[in-house]
């Protein structure tokens, strides 16, 4: 029966009596920015012609509000805002440590950097189409799996995601596109599914989602629950989105559909939202659990190392090459994430932060090589590096970082794996890192000998290309083929700038990444940001 309207309800047990402090709006700011420069473009979506500075004026502001948040974590550890003032377990935590900041500040620079690119990559159609309310819709989904404390939410997240990825996928509406949409949707969705039950399942045995509440928990119901089984669904689900092996056919056969900057999204962000919640679910919540499957997680990482590094060197399309690149970069991460410890997954957060800038700027630059030489294979690639010196010079340097190959960034990661490896008696784990790089430079080494300095092969269909395009027939003409330029070159500058950085002075970045990984391992902070002293229930 309903009580009397008169009767005084105690809601201070569930709800935050506080006002919420300023600085805890940052945590949610990101995911809103997102949602709202999104809203705003759907409202104005007969003026595309306004998608492109709007939506590079929420990108910019999105780095700026991620670089605040994250020198705030840095400063004063996690930081937590709770959905609806309701206290935890029983609200919906956003909660901000050092992993999730650092990721989701490199994810607001590969985006911003993807939307300069789309100014000439996407057409008329694809903006009418919504390429930028997609875009920000995606930014929204990658943005709030970095920075939710609640495991439901971050399944909630994965599908927005999902969902505007799919929409990416398809535009143009070309036949390959359709192929490698369906592909992508099919593997996800399963994916998503198990991903999905193993929440259900995690419920029913923690009684809770929020990821503090779980990591404070399962300690104690490790020895009495069947948290083994769990984790072992979490590792299948991820690993699917991760695109790791044995359940990595999917990316290859996708990635190389759609337009040239979804690819480079795709590639710098979609696959590091699945090592990410692996990273969390695996070493916050379930350590122990982890460190009964490191075998098997560090046997998985070894063959996707090594057959996506062989995978690449099978290719002859560009952009098939750079798929199973990919996947052998999610190798190394996972490497990291078998082998545990602070150091061992520093390495893994640090790769995967190389891996969103890297990856992102070599798809970017697989369309420049498709602009400068008319094709993506192999076989009708020639002369690049007399056309374009110094784009050919970009090009070789960012060949090497993924290669492993020093002074760049994808060297100080391979580095720190291998003398983990080393450390624990896993000498396999570690040639398979050596190994997987040296085919990766045989795999760059391939397209830059053919692409680059394979003396030019004029052609009909190639022989625009190789001089530079079409001559101009009037200084206009000249004026917006300079402006275009900029805009194709700005944001592969801009990437490969922190690739050679964080090469070149990697100090900073190692002890960002090493804290990170020593939160994730020891997550007291992290309660204490949702349950503070006196709040715990």
């Amino acid at each position: 029966m309903a009580s009397p309207a008169t009767t005084a309800v105690d809601l201070t047990a569930a709800l935050v009596a506080a006002p919420v402090e300023s600085a805890q709006w940052l945590a949610i700011l990101p995911i809103g920015l997102c949602l709202g420069v999104g809203a705003l473009l759907m409202m104005i979506r007969h003026r595309t012609d306004w998608h492109a500075p709007v939506a590079l004026a929420g990108l910019a502001l999105l780095v700026l509000v991620d670089m605040l948040l994250l020198s705030r974590v840095l400063t004063d550890g996690p930081l937590t805002m709770m959905m609806g003032r309701w206290r935890p377990p029983f609200g919906i935590a956003i909660t901000v440590d050092l992993t999730g900041a650092l990721l989701a500040l490199a994810a607001a620079i590969v985006a911003f950097a993807c939307a300069l690119y789309a100014n000439v990559d996407i057409s008329t159609s694809g903006r009418r189409y919504g390429f930028y309310p997609l875009l920000m819709v995606l930014m929204a989904g990658v943005s709030g799996a970095f920075l939710t404390g609640d495991l439901f939410n971050l399944y909630v997240w994965f599908e927005v995601l999902l969902i505007s990825s799919f929409g990416l996928l398809i535009l143009g509406s070309e036949r390959p596109q359709i192929d490698g949409a369906l592909k992508y949707a099919v593997l996800n969705l399963i994916a998503t599914t198990l991903f999905l039950i193993a929440t259900a399942y995690l419920y029913a045995i923690f009684g809770t989602l929020n990821m503090a509440d779980i990591a404070r928990k399962a300690p104690a119901l490790s020895a009495t629950a069947p948290l083994m089984t769990l984790a072992a669904l979490f590792v299948l689900a991820f690993s699917m989105k991760a695109a790791a092996f044995p359940v990595n056919f999917w990316l290859p056969a996708s990635y190389h559909t759609p337009r040239v900057v979804v690819s480079a999204l795709f590639a710098g962000l979609l696959t590091k939202v699945g090592v990410y919640a692996l990273l969390r679910v695996m070493v916050m919540l379930l350590p122990i659990e982890r460190e009964g499957l490191s075998f098997a997680i560090a046997v998985m990482a070894a063959l996707t190392m090594i057959l996506g590094a062989m995978g690449a060197l099978a290719q002859n399309d560009i952009r098939r090459t750079l798929g199973f690149i990919v996947i052998a970069g999610i190798g190394n991460i996972m490497a990291g994430i078998a082998i545990g410890g602070s150091v061992a997954v520093g390495a893994a957060i640090f790769y995967a932060l190389h891996s969103i800038l890297l990856m992102t700027a070599l798809y970017l630059v697989s369309g420049e090589i498709r602009r400068l030489g008319g094709s993506f294979g192999l076989d009708r690639l020639s002369g690049l590096w007399i056309s374009a010196p110094v784009f050919a010079a970009v090009c070789l340097a960012l060949f090497f970082a993924a290669s492993g190959l020093p002074p760049f960034s994808g060297f100080w990661p391979k580095a720190i794996l291998v003398k983990a490896s080393l450390d624990i008696g896993a000498w396999w784990l570690a040639a398979s890192v050596l190994v997987s790089g040296f085919l990766m430079t045989m795999a760059f080494g391939r397209v830059f000998l053919f692409a680059f300095w394979r003396p030019a092969v004029e052609t009909a269909s190639n022989a625009p290309a190789m001089l530079g395009g079409p001559p101009p027939v009037s200084m206009p003409s000249l004026s917006l083929a300079r402006t275009e330029n900029r805009w194709r070159l700005a944001p592969i500058v801009l990437l490969s700038a922190f690739v050679v950085g964080f090469g070149l002075f990697p100090e900073r970045l190692i002890i960002a990444t090493q804290q990170a990984a020593s939160d994730l391992a020891d997550p007291s902070a992290y309660i204490r940001s949702v349950f503070p002293e006196g709040d715990v229930r």
